[in-house]
């Protein structure tokens, strides 16, 4: 690196410049400080500083065990935005692991074929994946993916890196739609979910579409008894509601 600033202060710059230009986005894990040691070829210590000033101003945040992600630098003002949940549980200071249970190519039907703006027939990626926080049943995942976009879904190892973190290095721009309902489930999802014989389950519907169309569609089961689903709105009066 180069420059009349100091070094941490380009370190600093180097990360910003990624997150200004939407390469790292939100929730995007940021290279280690090893790595940008050896990227940059400059001191640990100078590297560290510029990490710790950066989430200390809030533009980055760290999990511990997980690394330095992105933080989301507005205030929520959607009805709901859905987090890796890998992050999420580590938060909470537990431990998130996940049992992969189904990993293919198939075809798409004619609903997922409509959900995913695809002809009918066409190739689909899909996965089944249960989640677990430390240990116990949390979410089953089940997603269909747009290998024109992801081509290299099936490769991934979704035992150590969720679905979520490899999508949006994909697709880092994107829009969520999201659909919440209270079902039933059957029997291998009660079974999976480790559920009552008579407890809900709270399905979250999400269909992800980046500018070269939809990237993914997923429906993820939690169990009704031990799952929450929460926002915050923070509402900023403009003129025309003063108005009004």
């Amino acid at each position: 690196m180069n420059g009349p600033a100091p070094l941490y202060q380009q370190v600093k710059d180097h990360v910003l410049a990624h997150i200004q230009s939407g390469a790292w986005p939100v929730d995007f894990r940021v290279p280690s400080e090893n790595e940008l040691v050896r990227a940059l070829g400059i001191s640990r210590m100078t590297v560290n500083r510029a990490i710790r000033e950066l989430t200390d101003q809030g533009v980055l945040r760290r999990v511990q065990g997980l690394g330095t992600f992105v933080a989301d630098p507005t205030p929520q003002s959607e009805f709901m935005r859905v987090r890796n949940l890998a992050v999420e549980i580590a938060e909470r200071g537990h431990e998130h692991s996940a049992d992969v249970l189904a990993l293919w190519a198939g075809t798409a039907d004619t609903a997922l074929a409509t959900a995913m703006d695809l002809p009918v027939g066409a190739r689909v990626f899909r996965s089944r994946i249960l989640h677990r926080e430390d240990g116990r049943p949390l979410q089953l995942e089940d997603r269909a993916v747009n290998p024109a976009i992801a081509p290299d879904y099936l490769e991934q190892d979704f035992t150590r890196t969720p679905p979520h973190a490899y999508l949006i290095e994909c697709a880092p721009h994107y829009e969520a739609e999201h659909t919440v309902s209270a079902v039933m489930p059957d029997a291998e999802t009660r079974r999976l979910l480790d559920m009552a014989a008579q407890e809900p389950c709270l399905l979250l519907h999400r269909r992800t579409r980046a500018p070269d169309g939809v990237v993914t569609v997923a429906d993820l089961y939690h169990p009704g008894s031990r799952y929450r689903l929460g926002s915050r709105f923070t509402h900023s009066p403009r003129r025309e509601d003063s108005e009004t």
